[in-house]
């Protein structure tokens, strides 16, 4: 079961493309015929750069090795140049090619790879969406208008979500930490009253933000939002500045979630013994795989913290993130995109089963699913653009601040 051969797609989703530009996956064959499927979420160069980093750290680190033997090529990847630190680029490689390698194992081994990290905790996991426009809407006037995004959430609890997570707080900009505009401060205001008024008890708001404030900011606005009573709080400040998470829940009634920018379990270990966060957020396809998403479950439980996989990416780190969700104790809850995603499911021939709020844990070995290698080959990417990107224009206190979205701009 010695990995050989190594093959990557960089796929476009069609429009709208919710989950990102373009999704890289990775398929891994071994020297006897089984083929294991993965998924690099990084987004810090551009495609072609990353996938010569892939298939360096595939040469160099994986290519001949069991795939079995996942705690030893994870050494490898770490330890690589004499560094033995995080690197975002080389374990984002390295995650994708880790996933396909728990899919190779469970293939072989005839069961799914919930299976082989402890065993079925959580048959069914309950899932969330970001609130999206519908088709023909107007996106630019959705994601500032409080009123189109408590329909949207009264939808999805129609449907069954329990949770939805909405971003109305202001621009993501390449310069830090910022204070919110009144305006941004009103915005996410009115943001949770209307979508809490649509919903009423039946689910939680999950406030979304992307590390732009100043931890003064972050403060301002959380006070502002406590009385809706959201259950998280995403990443108000920049992950780069991890104690700070610290002093904003120490001033805030809101608990506090982040994690999808982080790397390995030695930046979880270090927020966790700095305190502040009881949510952690990992993406798969970054943190370094689902060995190590592992461990940071298990770490998180000594400090009374939950899980909660993250996902604006494309349907293998979604099917990873369901295997380490159903193995879990301390899962709280696991991004989706909507009710699994159209594109998404297509791909992975509807292998995965979503309802009512639910996402139904797969039994078939592996990762439980297969892709559409002939769908995925006819929407190559060809922009020029990352996965997704930060402005550089500063935060404005005169013009009102619009969000784009997460939809690819090209």
């Amino acid at each position: 079961m010695k990995l050989r051969d190594l093959e990557v797609l960089t796929v476009a989703p069609p429009a709208p493309g919710w989950g990102g530009r373009y999704w890289i996956f990775v398929k891994l064959t071994t020297d006897d015929g089984i083929h294991g499927w993965g998924e690099c979420y990084a987004s810090s160069v551009g495609p072609a750069a990353m996938e010569a980093v892939i298939r360096d750290v595939f040469a160099r680190h994986m290519e001949g090795t069991s795939a079995e033997n996942i705690e030893m090529m994870y050494r490898r990847a770490y330890s690589s140049g004499f560094t033995q630190r995080p690197d975002l680029t080389v374990m984002g490689a390295f995650s994708g090619l880790e996933m396909a390698c728990w899919d190779i194992v469970g293939k072989a081994r005839g069961r799914p790879v919930w299976a082989l990290l402890g065993g079925m905790m959580n048959p069914r996991v309950r899932s969330y969406t970001y609130l999206y426009p519908e088709p023909g809407q107007d996106a630019g006037e959705f994601w500032v208008n409080p009123d189109w995004q408590a329909e949207a959430a009264a939808k999805c609890v129609a449907q069954g979500f329990t949770a939805v997570k909405f971003d109305p707080a202001g621009p993501y900009t390449i310069r830090g930490g910022h204070e919110p505009a009144q305006r941004d401060i009103a915005r996410s205001v009115a943001f949770c009253r209307a979508i809490r008024e649509a919903v009423g008890d039946r689910a939680d708001l999950l406030f979304g933000t992307h590390g732009q404030f100043s931890t003064p900011g972050a403060i301002r606005l959380g006070r502002a939002i406590e009385p809706f009573d959201p259950l998280w709080y995403e990443e108000p400040i920049p992950p780069d500045n991890l104690p700070e998470f610290a002093e904003v829940a120490r001033a805030v009634r809101i608990p506090l979630a982040t994690g999808e920018r982080l790397t390995t379990k030695t930046e979880f270990g270090a927020l966790l013994r700095l305190g502040g966060v009881k949510i952690l957020q990992p993406a798969l396809g970054r943190v370094g795989g689902i060995w190590e998403a592992r461990k940071i479950a298990a770490m998180a439980e000594v400090y009374n913290a939950q899980m909660a996989p993250h996902l604006y990416a494309g349907p293998v780190e979604w099917a990873a993130n369901i295997h380490l969700a159903a193995a879990i104790p301390n899962l709280l809850i696991a991004e989706t995109i909507q009710t699994g995603g159209a594109f998404h499911l297509r791909l992975i021939r509807n292998a995965i089963r979503w309802e009512a709020g639910e996402i139904v844990v797969p039994d078939a070995p592996g990762l439980g699913i297969e892709i559409d290698e002939e769908l995925a080959r006819a929407h190559p990417f060809t922009g020029t653009g990352l996965h997704l990107e930060m402005q550089e224009a500063p935060c404005s206190y005169g013009a009102p601040n619009r969000f784009a979205g997460g939809a690819p701009r090209d």
